[in-house]
């Protein structure tokens, strides 16, 4: 069981965002690899540290955990990024100290001096989910399969043939830097950089896998079961960290994005959560009320148009529309009702339509001398 984000960084519910940057620093300083050397368990609290910085750093993610707790941040779907599941390789929570502290220098704070080799980053990898608006009210399991990029089985992701190891590059030693040495009138500068033989990874490779050419990945087939929550909306995507193609040579894993794309309804237009109908009604069902059923995503309900109804005129149903993504409850279906206006008649309409005509009472005449007739234009085209 995963324990509370701000227990592991030790600090309160209100900490700012300098105090919890602060409060990470400290712990992944204590449990880094570099100071604890064959450590499996300070390794965990390293990317347990990193993990409940990367979500409380956040402010979306950090609202989505204060209300939901793990579950909500796990299943968290946003328009401007991805629910967030944790990290699937250590390099990935290495990845992150890197870029809040930098990448050089630390052979000054860990006495051990160990200096890592750059590892590529596989891309992420993007894909739509058709869902419809079913699948958005129940919420939806879905197994996509797709190609990516995995590991290499002839050379077990090396690069080298045969799966052999490749050789340490004599140009840096294996450290993936070189130092360069300036001297100028303010006194010696040394530059680090990437070493240009091996490209910062401090290994080379002299006879590489024909299968891959080196590359030590290859395409293939996966599978992938999504778990898609309700309300969610076109443009909405999730996030499965470590999921995407493999970096070169065993690389750190880019992640998979998940794009949602709604299937349209021709019953309905969505407005957030609720849901628009148009419901057409009859001049008979207008001028004397009806009692009508109506679609709703799922069963129907019952509706009731009162006598006298314009066009235009809306009927609130609450709770029949869909639910709210980031918090409880459900939108509202909204039926707007349109007077239909028959194009053709029968001659028996006729016939009723002009013996309604005669009898209409002067009353029924508006103060501009506009009949029911022209009402029923200017509700039409109003």
């Amino acid at each position: 069981m995963k324990r509370d984000y701000y227990e592991v960084l030790g600090v309160p519910r209100n900490a700012d965002g300098d105090a919890i940057k602060r409060a990470y620093r400290q712990a992944a300083l204590k449990y880094h690899p570099d100071r604890n050397p064959d450590d499996r368990d300070a390794e965990e609290r390293f990317k347990e540290a990193t993990e409940a910085y990367e979500v409380l750093r956040d402010p979306e993610l950090r609202g989505l955990y204060d209300r939901y707790g793990h579950d909500g941040v796990k299943a968290g779907v946003r328009g401007g990024g991805g629910g967030f599941g944790g990290f699937s390789t250590f390099d990935e929570a290495l990845n992150i100290f890197m870029r809040e502290f930098g990448g050089f220098g630390f052979q000054d704070i860990f006495s051990a001096g160990r200096r890592g080799r750059a590892r590529t980053r596989g891309a992420d990898v993007k894909i739509r989910v058709a869902l419809t608006l079913e699948d958005v009210m129940k919420g939806a399991k879905k197994t996509i399969r797709m190609p990516v990029l995995d590991g290499c089985g002839d050379c077990k992701g090396t690069g080298v043939r045969g799966g052999a190891q490749p050789a340490t590059c004599p140009h840096c030693g294996g450290s993936g830097e070189v130092q360069q040495v300036q001297r100028s009138l303010f006194g010696q500068f040394v530059r680090v950089g990437p070493c240009s033989a091996c490209g910062g990874e401090g290994r080379v490779i002299s006879d590489p896998c024909r299968t891959c050419n080196g590359e030590g990945r290859q395409r293939i087939e996966k599978s992938f079961e999504l778990d898609i929550p309700p309300g969610v909306d076109t443009d909405d995507y999730l996030t499965l960290r470590g999921q995407g193609n493999v970096g070169p040579r065993s690389g750190p894993r880019g992640d998979l994005l998940a794009v949602i794309q709604l299937e349209p309804d021709p019953r309905f237009t969505r407005r957030g959560a609720d849901l628009v109908y148009d419901l057409p009604v009859t001049f008979s069902q207008a001028a004397m009320g009806t009692t009508v059923d109506v679609p709703t995503v799922g069963k129907s309900a019952k509706v009731k148009v009162p006598a006298g109804v314009q066009t235009g005129h809306v009927i609130q149903l609450r709770g029949k529309g869909l639910p709210h993504l980031r918090r409880g409850g459900t939108g509202d279906l909204f039926v707007r009702v349109v007077v239909v206006t028959p194009t053709k008649l029968s001659p028996e309409q006729r016939e009723l339509f002009e013996a309604l005509a005669e009898i209409e009472s002067p009353a029924e005449q508006s103060e501009d001398g506009a009949g029911f007739w022209q009402k029923v234009k200017d509700a039409l085209f109003e």
